[in-house]
């Protein structure tokens, strides 16, 4: 049967790709959930620096993005993937090191955060330009949802496991995990055996400046890009506005525990595993453009709950767990096709550079909004700084809405 009509579960390639990469983050999950949980727990890290350490990755994604999407269109980019895990897997270790000889810093914290989001943004932007030099066009909806479902897997285990580890092993020891995976990861993409396609360049070699203005004008030109790319400005400077305050909001207003917390976060993983289940379905149903937009409209009001949560931690964590399992859900479809569109959208030449631009708005313009969410928590409470994050984020849906995606029912792939 030919690779383009087999299932994906039988491409032995695309397996080793997505088997790594469940593990990797899996790992990077724990990480995520346990490494504020180090700053707040461990080191008694204030609002302030935990938004410094929201700050500290984004802030990483700013500098090197644009550079990173360079890098991918210039470079074979299976062997950037396996390096970047490789020196990711070294930088996480090093933090249950210095914490089992009583020298670990929030300065540390900050320094690692930094440099493994660096390595991660060469990482994903590698990953997002290779898949579809491994699989043909028209399964790339079908790639992607199994990618997707590599992050829901995670999210599912990944915050229970890592609420468990902290309250067993304290939150450093729990990032022994992450190390791990990454390991296991690159091991796993080491072993893909179809050799990489070339993609055709320009005759004459261009100067940095001119590969970078290419990517960010393609952006800026394409009305498909344009609006994904207006909408992800929005909605990630007010969801990283969320971000730093979110461990501190349920913790210490909420008053929820880290098991409990790691639970409610675990339930956005079941949506998002749901999600990679029926995208395709709806997006043959409803078409590639619709399903994207109208599936984050209705996710949008949802984060309200959140902001309305209260009473004892039960309850409280109740109000979170609905927007975690149903809008987590409603935004990995979203994000399957937004990933998909900009892969058909985008000429082959100039994707790592678009995925880059792309990745730099959508995680760059994060330290604005995890400082500006600190600044507010810290003058006045961190109940009133979740509204203003809730209630900033919606009006980025209006971007999708008056984009041609509204009507696009399918992409043909640039040449």
């Amino acid at each position: 049967m030919d690779v383009t009509e087999r299932s994906l579960w039988r491409h032995p390639d695309f397996m080793k790709l997505w088997t790594g990469q469940t593990v990797s983050e899996l790992g990077s999950v724990v990480t995520r959930t346990a490494l504020p949980f180090t700053a707040v727990i461990t080191l008694h890290a204030n609002a302030l620096q935990v938004g410094i350490l929201v700050a500290s990755a984004s802030t990483a994604v700013l500098l090197v993005g644009l550079f990173a999407g360079a890098l991918v269109d210039r470079s074979r980019r299976r062997p950037l993937m396996i390096g970047a895990d490789a020196i990711r897997a070294a930088l996480v270790l090093s933090i249950p090191a210095t914490a089992f000889t009583g020298t670990l810093s929030i300065e540390q914290l900050y320094a690692v955060a930094f440099l493994e989001a660096a390595l991660g943004s060469v990482f994903d932007i590698a990953y997002r330009t290779y898949l579809p030099s491994l699989l043909p066009e028209g399964r790339l909806l079908e790639g992607n949802a199994k990618i997707g479902m590599t992050g829901a897997i995670a999210e599912i285990g990944g915050p229970g496991v890592a609420g468990a580890l902290v309250q067993l092993i304290t939150a450093p020891m729990a990032m022994l995990v992450d190390g791990i995976s990454y390991v296991f990861s690159a091991i796993s993409i080491g072993a893909i055996r179809m050799p990489e396609r070339i993609v055709a360049r320009a005759d004459r070699p261009i100067g940095l400046r001119r590969e970078l203005a290419d990517g960010i004008g393609a952006v800026a030109r394409d009305p498909v890009l344009r609006s994904l790319a207006l909408a992800a400005v929005v909605g990630r400077l007010f969801g990283n506005f969320f971000a730093s305050l979110y461990t501190l909001y349920a913790l210490d207003e909420l008053g929820l525990s880290p098991l409990l917390l790691g639970i409610v976060i675990s339930a956005g993983g079941i949506g998002s595993l749901a999600a990679a289940g029926v995208v395709g379905p709806l997006t043959r149903r409803f078409g590639i453009g619709p399903t994207l937009v109208w599936s984050s409209v209705a996710a949008a009001p949802l984060g309200l709950l959140t902001a309305l949560a209260g009473g004892p931690p039960l309850v409280a964590a109740s109000f979170l767990f609905i927007p975690q399992l149903v809008g987590d859900g409603l935004d990995s479809v979203a994000s399957i096709n937004e990933t998909t569109v900009r892969q058909l959208v985008t000429p082959p030449r100039l994707l790592g550079r678009v995925n880059g631009t792309m990745h730099v708005l959508r995680e760059g313009i994060a330290p604005i909004g995890a400082i500006a969410g600190a600044l507010v928590a810290d003058h006045f409470g961190i109940r009133l700084a979740v509204w203003v994050a809730v209630l900033g984020s919606m009006p980025s849906v209006a971007f999708l809405v008056l984009s041609p995606l509204r009507s696009m029912r399918a992409v043909r792939a640039a040449a």
